[in-house]
């Protein structure tokens, strides 16, 4: 009998994928349903209802919710918790949100309908915890964000440290000659890892006696490949002296390296770029890109144990894992 793991196999998509195009999820790509809908049709796959139906009443089911549709990283931590979940013999449900959602709003209403045993949130705003958290009673982990200083008996956190790894980044451009350094990353009043490596630019910037003007310096974007495209030009407009550029994911770092490209603006040469995440693309596009790696083995791993004790009774941990710089070929000295 075939199942999802092999449907997921012969499409050459993920489990969350198949799952959302055979439960009529709306964020996927026609492409996507297309190739998944083929497989299905070949062996004339039906979903099991009874399956299904424990899976919404929530028996020993996980709740998974991603904010923002183009996160590689948080597609590659979620097929990471797919696997781990499995191991302990516990149901995935991926639920997919704009990076502007109120995450904890969407959370309480996953429990009153799924009734999930534990929630893991993979990117939050943390005002919308601190006005809407108390309402959840379920274990929960926010994963890359450090939610430690919330106190929530109930929440944990795993993540890496932004801060430091922000000022790491721009300690190393300067290292290289750069002062005129552009950055792009998210809303910081909706994205608390934008907040806080917007924080580390800032403390990385003062302590090497280089003014930043946010204004002219800062440009948000979504994290994606177009917003990183649509960001980069606007910064080559309004820094047409910029030498670096530091991208607070690697998605909008690529998308910035093909606007410098549409340009003429040739990179490590005109123009360097460093990144953030570490994802698998940033080692294949041209020229490679520097970046911080964030461990996802290791964040998705704990991430899945801490919630599991939590579960069983255990306490809330906060884990701050390591970064690790990934040399690349995207800056130069100056």
């Amino acid at each position: 009998m075939i199942t999802i793991k092999d449907i997921a196999r012969e499409s050459g998509y993920s489990v969350g994928t198949v799952s959302r195009v055979l439960n009529g999820h709306k964020n996927v790509s026609d492409k996507a349903r297309t190739q998944i809908m083929a497989v299905v049709d070949k062996y004339n796959f039906q979903l099991n209802g009874n399956a299904k139906l424990l899976k919404q009443r929530g028996t020993r089911g996980i709740a998974v919710l991603l904010k923002g549709t183009q996160n590689m990283l948080f597609n590659a931590l979620t097929e990471l918790f797919q696997r781990k979940l499995d191991e302990f013999e516990y149901e995935c449900d991926v639920f997919y949100l704009n990076e502007d959602d109120n995450e904890v709003d969407f959370a309480q209403r996953i429990c009153r309908e799924r009734k999930p045993e534990g929630i893991l949130f993979l990117g939050a705003n943390l005002k919308f915890f601190r006005s809407g958290f108390a309402g959840i009673s379920v274990p929960c982990v926010l994963v890359t964000i450090d939610g430690s200083e919330l106190g929530f008996e109930n929440l944990s956190s795993v993540t890496t440290d932004d801060r430091r790894a922000a000022e790491h980044i721009i300690d190393m451009l300067v290292e290289h000659g750069h002062t005129k350094i552009g950055v792009i990353g998210g809303n910081p009043e909706t994205s608390t890892a934008s907040k806080e490596r917007l924080f580390g630019c800032r403390r990385a910037f003062a302590r090497n006696g280089i003014e930043f003007d946010e204004f002219r310096q800062y440009e948000k974007s979504h994290f994606g490949l177009e917003g990183g495209y649509s960001a980069a030009g606007k910064l080559f407009r309004k820094m047409p002296d910029v030498t670096a550029i530091y991208s607070m994911s690697d998605v909008t770092a690529i998308g910035a390296i093909r606007a410098a490209a549409d340009r003429g603006i040739r990179i490590p040469e005109d123009l360097s770029i460093v990144g953030f995440d570490g994802i698998d693309l940033a080692d294949y596009v041209t020229p490679r890109l520097t970046t911080i790696r964030q461990n996802r083995e290791a964040i998705a791993a704990r991430s899945i144990e801490i919630l599991i004790d939590m579960i069983r009774g255990g306490s809330a941990v906060h884990e701050v894992i390591p970064f690790i710089l990934i040399p690349g070929n995207s800056i130069r000295q100056i």
